[in-house]
């Protein structure tokens, strides 16, 4: 449905190095960087997802990325916590949500609530 997002954030070199960071085990690397407007990130070349720097913080809201296993949100999760996110819900299972729904939740450093959620059964 979306082909890309973006938004402002209010520091952009701190949530550029937390989403290089936070992003980097769902393979999502920094693809492009534009001069007084942000940059983007993506796979294989692609930027789906943006931010820039405009200096003022987004108004709140909530994104999830879709990731193969369990083991990536897990991964996630680890990431956005060492690279300076605050934990929003731990990854585990969700199942109020639908069966299988195993994600974590972080806040960025705009407070933002950041997910990677995969609808993949526990593999054994």
């Amino acid at each position: 449905m979306f082909d890309h997002i973006g938004f402002a954030v209010s520091d952009y070199p701190r949530s550029k190095a937390f989403y290089e960071k936070a992003l980097a085990p769902l393979g999502y690397a920094m693809t492009l960087e534009l001069p007084d407007a942000g940059c983007g990130f993506g796979k294989e070349g692609r930027a789906s997802f943006w931010i820039g720097g405009q200096g003022k913080a987004p108004a709140p809201f909530h994104l999830a990325f879709t990731v193969p296993d369990r083991k990536a949100v897990d991964a996630f999760h680890k990431a956005a916590m060492a690279a300076g996110g605050r934990d929003n819900g731990p990854p585990g299972l969700r199942a109020q949500y639908a069966p299988n729904y195993y994600a974590a939740f972080v806040l960025d450093p705009d407070g933002l609530n950041i997910e990677a959620v995969c609808y993949t059964p526990e593999q054994s």
